[in-house]
């Protein structure tokens, strides 16, 4: 298995970025300039994602493990994910510890998820749409308008629709291991209690960021975060649903700033 990475800046200490459901490393080029005069940045495809390989089945240990990979043991990161970039991070630093010195998890709980039925509509109404047929971006969001009515989530997915000029047709194919992530979404949205049942707490710093309108951090996730994380501060952004660094990007730069330097 094969990750793809992006690197900014040359110098410093060394932070990762994980990506959420559907999305890629790119997603945090924002926020990872802001970093990238003081430290060496990494943005993450996660796998079944971007440009990074597939395989037949998602497990976050599997996916924890590969990007476990990416560091060196000599050289511990600031490890920051978002949703299930968020969850493989705390998986990560659950199973590997001394490869993270600091953990920032964004708007997630290490928890099961129970409303997963939206992202399967979106997983159906991707592989729904006739790639051949497609003319231009602008096709395909039109033909994805009665099944996602949010331009916004519209927009977001897709920048996984990808037109590849020397392919066949019109070249037109999606990113994402739609099959595998359609099919294994409960254990996307769920939390490997097995996988990571004999480790022990992280006990490094951890920064956990919640969007105040979101529901995915709430007070009845503390308790369970508290176990796994004992060292973690919560920091709740005003005016942030769920893409608590895309909607408020400032703040998040400075909570972030203040969390590693």
């Amino acid at each position: 298995m094969s990750l793809h990475t992006t690197e900014l800046g040359d110098q410093g200490p060394r932070l990762v970025f994980c990506h959420g459901l559907f999305g890629q490393g790119k997603n945090w080029t924002q926020i990872a300039k802001a970093f990238a005069d003081r430290h060496r940045v990494t943005l993450v495809d996660m796998p079944h994602h971007g440009r990074s390989s597939w395989s037949d089945s998602f497990s976050y240990a599997d996916v924890a493990d590969q990007v476990a990979a990416l560091i060196d043991d000599a050289d511990p990161v600031t490890l920051v994910g978002h949703s299930m970039g968020g969850k493989a991070a705390m998986v990560l630093a659950l199973r590997h510890p001394r490869l993270v010195s600091r953990l920032c998890v964004v708007d997630v709980s290490p928890v099961a998820y129970a409303h997963g039925s939206e992202f399967r509509e979106y997983v159906r109404a991707m592989q729904a749409l006739d790639l051949a047929a497609l003319e231009s971006r602008s096709d395909a969001d039109r033909a994805l308008a009665p099944a996602v009515q949010s331009p916004t989530v519209r927009s977001f997915l897709l920048q996984n629709l990808r037109r590849d000029p020397g392919g066949e047709g019109r070249g037109w194919s999606w990113q994402p291991n739609l099959e595998v992530l359609g099919r294994d979404l409960d254990a996307v949205a769920g939390w490997p209690e097995e996988e990571v049942s004999g480790a022990a707490p992280y006990d490094g710093p951890v920064l956990w960021v919640a969007g105040a309108t979101s529901p995915y951090v709430g007070p009845e996730h503390a308790p369970v975060m508290e176990q796994l994380f004992p060292r973690v501060r919560r920091v709740t952004v005003k005016g942030a649903g769920h893409w608590v660094h895309s909607e408020q990007p400032e703040i998040f730069v400075q909570v972030l700033r203040r969390f590693v330097e």
